[in-house]
């Protein structure tokens, strides 16, 4: 085996294992552990992985924040349906918390014909979505995060702090079986935290693009939410590992 071939091997394993180890990979390829070190060192510098001890991870960058009106074009007709599934698990007289972002501003759109429930947000779009509705709404006010519409800060915080809430639809930059629910900064995770302790259910609402995927700062392990409600787009793989936490809820593409 040439070296371009083993090393398209290598970040194949990496694919689909997350990490791997020099001395077993040496054996599996019947090659010298320095043989496979001059690979390693060689997709390093080419910046696809990153050397550990005695192995290698690949050099996958975390995700940054991005505005509303990027966010609000990805995946659209997968939030789309997200949302409706998650609107018919809210039940009459309900109170419940929406994350800020672009799926729960989704379920925002279709919640604004309903009646008899409570809405709690910390996102000003949801909040101005819900304006002309029915429903009892209330603002966690805070500071605003330009360009995204949540809001963020002690404010914020000291509203989640004081509520109880039966049902909380819950955003999230990245998931990963490992690392679990993941923020771009601390003080959105934070309030995310907040938010799950504050609720009775949590339910994890995100296109499938986030999966397999790590930002900075640790919101909570899986096993901290009851379900998530996401898009045909996850992998088999990805879904079996999900359901060793908890229940997945994947809507059928509408039929035309």
């Amino acid at each position: 085996m040439n070296p371009k071939d083993r090393r398209d091997l290598i970040l194949e394993r990496l694919n689909m294992d997350k990490k791997i180890d020099v001395d077993q990979l040496a054996d599996q390829l019947n090659v010298s552990t320095m043989t496979i070190r001059r690979d390693l060192n060689g997709l390093e510098s080419e910046g696809k992985v990153i050397r550990t001890y005695g192995g290698a991870v690949l050099n996958k960058p975390l995700v940054k924040e991005s505005s509303f009106q990027v966010k609000e074009t990805k995946f659209s007709a997968q939030k789309q349906r997200i949302a409706q599934t998650a609107i018919e698990i809210i039940p009459e007289n309900s109170t419940i918390l929406l994350d800020s972002g672009t799926t729960t501003y989704e379920i925002a759109k279709l919640l604004k014909n309903r009646r008899n429930i409570t809405v709690i947000t910390n996102d000003i779009k949801i909040a101005a979505e819900l304006m002309n509705s029915e429903l009892k709404v209330i603002i966690a006010g805070g500071e605003l995060q330009n360009n995204i519409g949540a809001l963020f800060g002690p404010l914020t915080e000291h509203t989640i702090k004081n509520i109880h809430v039966d049902l909380l639809f819950l955003g999230t930059h990245a998931v990963d079986p490992e690392a679990g629910l993941t923020s771009t900064t601390f003080e959105k995770a934070y309030i995310k935290k907040l938010m799950i302790e504050a609720a009775e259910t949590t339910w994890l609402v995100t296109d499938s693009s986030k999966f397999g995927q790590k930002s900075f700062a640790k919101i909570c392990d899986l096993s901290n939410i009851n379900g998530v409600i996401t898009d045909e787009g996850i992998t088999e793989e990805y879904k079996e590992k999900i359901r060793e936490y908890l229940k997945v809820i994947i809507p059928r593409r509408n039929e035309k």
